[in-house]
């Protein structure tokens, strides 16, 4: 019986192959040999989750042909696979990738890291803050109030506990948007309003426009309920999108769904302006495209003078086209899983009704608390030091970032948690993997891309200040010198960090 589980045709993986890009060899640098750089090239995508693991690959003389190699160089390569332990074959079967003992399957998203290794290691992979105190414990404290008369209930809410939605209701009116109780579906955090979303909406197969970049996690989500993205690339720098190329794409690929994240973009920072907003709402209500806004970002406002613009189903009066998503997580604590869905109401009906063969609902407790937070004002109180904290943290990082890595080139973001940060020539991917060996974890560009686009940057999180975010630089200039030096292993142990 095959070990495999899935399959990597040639064509596939000779372009997974291109997207990764070598920094010029330097005077004095010696290149591998050809059959290293492609050995290494596909341990990388495995250590990626590009590639991934059980997955058979394509035999030498195909990928041979595609990468117009010998094949003697693809049988040396693979064979360096499999002592390593990232190739496993047997005859009639083929061969397929693996992973060598003692290391860790590739995690395929931005997990964050287990809180016995944040002490040797510098997480720069999750873009969320510690809690917001005392604001947490009295949300909790506020809830456990309320919990008596929900506790003779089911305890099961599909749509949201009636006094959350009439509270997130309240606050869209409140900013121009007027929205009823029966617009609102609470949800379990973003992840799991877009993932109903997706499940109504891009049956399998089904075609998705995306931001190029976009935010890993979600593109991942999409990719594992089967839908074809269709990539659309930002506008340069900080400026939002590219309305006439999305104009096209919704034209010719004729997408079911779109996903955008307007304000403060996920990893780019990029702030849409309402002109973008209204004309994208425009080409997707002509399109018949069901236009998804990711809010999660949307009170972070760092800087004092930046203008907000409209929300995006601002431009949709009749709530025929736009969903928008909102989240506790972003703004208040990752911890907080509540997230939020306002949509017309028969869809809202809809993703009720299809909750029943899913998770049924939304823990109450938690509910409570962010109508807690809601209701007595502590959440305006939050949010306002969770910018200054995030406000700190950026211009500390970035100046860390700027004295020790000199040549990688980014545009501060004026709100969110994210610094878009292209890395001077060198690998993403080679970066991430050589980070891990000096003590720091960081995102590369391709997890953000679809089809191994970004290989030249990665994304720093507003998550680190002060000494830490020194160090962080620290580290990340020594990871780039590995791979400036054309190593994949070895450098320096972490140290063990104490904030």
């Amino acid at each position: 019986m095959a070990q495999w589980t899935s399959a990597v045709g040639a064509g596939q993986l000779a372009r997974l192959l291109g997207s990764q890009q070598d920094r010029p060899a330097g005077p004095g640098t010696r290149r591998p040999p050809a059959y290293r750089a492609l050995a290494d090239g596909i341990r990388l995508l495995v250590l990626e989750g590009r590639v991934p693991v059980a997955a058979r690959l394509p035999a030498e003389r195909e990928l041979a042909l595609a990468l117009t190699v010998s094949r003697t160089t693809v049988a040396a390569a693979y064979e360096a696979l499999r002592a390593e332990g990232f190739l496993e074959s047997r005859r009639g079967a083929g061969s397929w990738t693996a992973v060598p003992a003692g290391n860790p399957l590739p995690a395929r998203g931005l997990e964050p890291l287990p809180p016995e290794a944040l002490g040797s290691v510098i997480d720069l992979g999750c873009a969320a803050l510690p809690a917001p105190e005392p604001w947490l414990t009295r949300a909790v404290q506020g809830a456990l109030e309320e919990l008596p008369p929900y506790a003779h209930t089911h305890g099961d809410y599909p749509a949201g506990l009636p006094a959350l939605r009439a509270m997130i209701a309240e606050r869209y009116t409140a900013r121009g948007i007027p929205t009823m109780p029966e617009q609102i579906m609470v949800t379990t955090g973003a992840m799991g309003a877009i993932d109903a979303i997706c499940h109504l909406f891009g049956g399998r197969g089904e075609r998705i426009a995306v931001e190029s970049p976009s935010y890993a996690n979600i593109l991942q989500l999409m990719r594992e309920a089967g839908a074809r993205l269709v990539p659309v690339a930002m506008a340069e720098g900080l400026t939002g999108w590219d309305v006439d190329r999305w104009r096209q794409v919704l034209r010719d690929a004729a997408p079911r769904i779109a996903y955008v994240v307007a304000d403060f973009h996920n990893p780019t920072g990029a702030l849409a302006d309402d002109d973008q907003r209204r004309r994208l709402v425009d080409a997707a209500r002509s399109a018949g495209t069901v236009l998804v806004a990711d809010e999660t970002m949307t009170e972070l406002r760092l800087d004092d003078d930046v203008e907000m613009p409209r929300p995006v189903c601002a431009f949709d009066p009749a709530g025929s086209t736009v969903i928008t998503v909102g989240s506790a997580s972003k703004a208040f604590w990752a911890g907080m899983r509540i997230g939020w869905v306002r949509a017309a109401p028969d869809v809202v009906r809809s993703l009720v009704a299809a909750r029943a063969y899913a998770d049924l609902g939304t823990p109450v407790l938690e509910q409570l608390a962010v109508n807690w937070l809601f209701n007595s004002g502590g959440w305006e109180q939050a949010v306002t030091v969770r910018r200054e904290q995030a406000r700190q943290n950026r211009d500390e990082l970035v100046a860390a970032v700027r004295r020790e890595l000199p040549g990688w080139e980014f545009e501060v973001p004026r709100g969110g948690l994210t610094l878009w940060v292209r890395t001077g020539g060198l690998s993403g991917s080679r970066l991430a993997e050589a980070g891990e060996r000096v003590g720091v974890r960081v995102p590369s560009g391709p997890r953000f891309g679809v089809d191994g686009a970004f290989e030249g940057y990665v994304r720093l999180p507003f998550t680190v200040g002060g000494a830490v975010a020194e160090e962080a630089a620290v580290r990340l200039a020594a990871a780039a010198r590995l791979v400036e030096n054309g190593g994949t292993g070895g450098g320096e142990a972490p140290r063990t960090f104490v904030a």
